[in-house]
């Protein structure tokens, strides 16, 4: 087991590789539904499908990407180049995504499927090879939720920059025109997603080693989809990212019509960020003292528990609203570092059990259910609104539209999580005494097929010449 302690740097800049993509990220949970509907002028229903359906090219491209990545050879390794080539066409599909075109209804609809489309699939290229690259960095368990911990750190900071600063941006670019405002913004912080995925693969190092990969690509799909864990895993990424969706999208909805006082949006998702903040620092000392498989369901029931009660809070307690998205903020940030070091851990079990490490695939189906979450999410605000009869720039909403706004900020996330708890106590395995047991022993592995190597005697140099061969 490679236990070298990770430098302050390395750590930063791994973390940096994910502050850049939750500046886009963030914003597609937070702007994108409000940028379609209320800038762009489309129709909710349509930004939801669109979401929705979008994740149908997802469902090839994801798996391609982490084929992809574990067959990538290079002096860099597998997945650091991918950071290094995709960070330019990033940040310009994104500019691209946030334009608004003066073009007709159907005009409009095309170009928003296809940017929007585009924004995902780089998204693909790049991440997928980030999130692996975590699994590479090293196969020590406490230097990967270090790792892990300060990847979410400065995650949230990246998201909180990006969404934090997007309005203001907004309105300092844009003034009365909104659109370009959006697309000003946009492109600034795009510029500094592109530094960040920069120094992300200067900083990094590839280091736990395996095989070339010579198998088919469909027997890899087959053994990922066989790990038990790996699709435990996947169950929770999708019900976390559909609950963070869904209450993050309809926050500025929530916000404006619930309680009445869009001028504290940017306070109210401040406060949300600064207590993301405080979760990703505590997730170390607490899986130091505690089992992170315990810590992960304790912390889902009580985000179920505390979502539930915001449905009842009187809809202008924004003191009350502001203690309580503070809360949830921690609790929920506290929880997603120890998911990604989770499915670090469905890897080695994977390993373990057949002795493949696919490490650029289970990032890739992971990948696949986090954008499929968030999509769903989408879906469902543009759907209810809809439903409800949501009018864009209207001066008051009826109550059919207010009740599905307060259902969407807190019941939806509530049963997401309660859901997240139950799977997680009673369903994943990987708790520590067993992980530590398959380390131990991928590790014994290592050393056993090093070993003939060892014991060739230097009189017969043929041998060595045999087995190197």
């Amino acid at each position: 087991m490679n236990s070298q302690v990770l430098s302050l740097k390395e750590k930063f800049g791994y973390g940096l590789g994910d502050a850049a993509s939750h500046i886009v990220f963030d914003n597609v949970m937070l702007y994108m539904m409000f940028f379609y509907t209320d800038i762009f002028g489309l129709p909710a229903a349509f930004v939801g499908t669109m979401f929705l359906l979008a994740r149908a090219l997802d469902a090839v491209s994801d798996p391609c990407m982490g084929l992809i990545a574990d067959r990538t050879r290079s002096r860099s390794g597998k997945f650091r180049p991918w950071i290094l080539w995709g960070a330019l066409p990033f940040g310009i599909v994104c500019v691209f995504a946030y334009s608004s075109p003066d073009l007709s209804m159907s005009g409009k609809m095309i170009y928003a499927a296809v940017t929007y489309t585009l924004l995902t699939l780089m998204y693909t290229v790049v991440n997928i090879p980030y999130c692996a690259l975590g699994g590479v960095i090293t196969n020590d368990p406490d230097q990967r939720i270090s790792l892990q911990s300060w990847r979410f750190v400065l995650a949230t900071a990246g998201g909180m920059l990006s969404t934090v600063l997007m309005m203001p941006l907004v309105k300092l670019i844009g003034g009365d025109n909104k659109a370009l405002g959006f697309q000003g913004g946009i492109a600034v912080l795009a510029v500094v997603a592109i530094l960040m995925f920069l120094f992300c693969f200067w900083s990094t190092k590839e280091r736990v080693e395996t095989p070339p990969n010579a198998t088919p690509m469909r027997e890899d799909l087959r053994d990922i989809l066989k790990n038990d864990q790996w699709r435990i895993v996947g169950v929770l990424t999708i019900l976390n990212i559909l609950a963070v969706a869904v209450r993050g999208g309809a926050m500025m909805y929530y916000v404006t019509w619930i309680m009445g006082k869009p001028g504290v949006f940017a306070l109210f998702l401040t406060t949300y960020c600064v207590g993301n903040l405080l979760g990703s620092a505590l997730a170390k000392p607490l899986t130091s003292l505690l089992c992170k498989v315990e810590v992960f369901w304790l912390t889902n029931a009580a985000l179920c528990v505390i979502s539930a009660g915001m449905f009842f809070v009187p809809m202008h307690e924004t003191a009350l609203m502001f203690i309580l998205i503070a809360v949830i903020g921690v609790l929920h940030q506290l929880v997603t570092p120890i998911q990604w070091v989770m499915m670090s851990d469905t890897v080695d079990y994977g390993e373990w059990q057949n002795g493949k490490r696919l490490t650029g695939i289970s990032f890739a189906g992971t990948l696949f259910v986090l954008k499929l979450g968030l999509a769903i999410g989408g879906a469902i605000i543009g759907w209810l609104l809809a439903f409800g009869g949501y009018s864009a720039g209207a001066t008051a909403q009826n109550s059919a539209t207010l009740s599905i706004i307060i259902g969407l900020f807190t019941l939806v996330p509530a049963v997401c999580y309660l859901i997240s708890a139950v799977v997680a106590k009673r369903y994943y395995t990987l708790k520590t005494p067993f992980l530590k047991k398959i380390l131990a022993e991928l590790a014994q592995n290592t050393r056993d097929n090093q070993q003939p190597l060892l014991d060739v005697p230097v009189s017969e140099p043929h041998q060595v010449k045999r087995i190197e061969s």
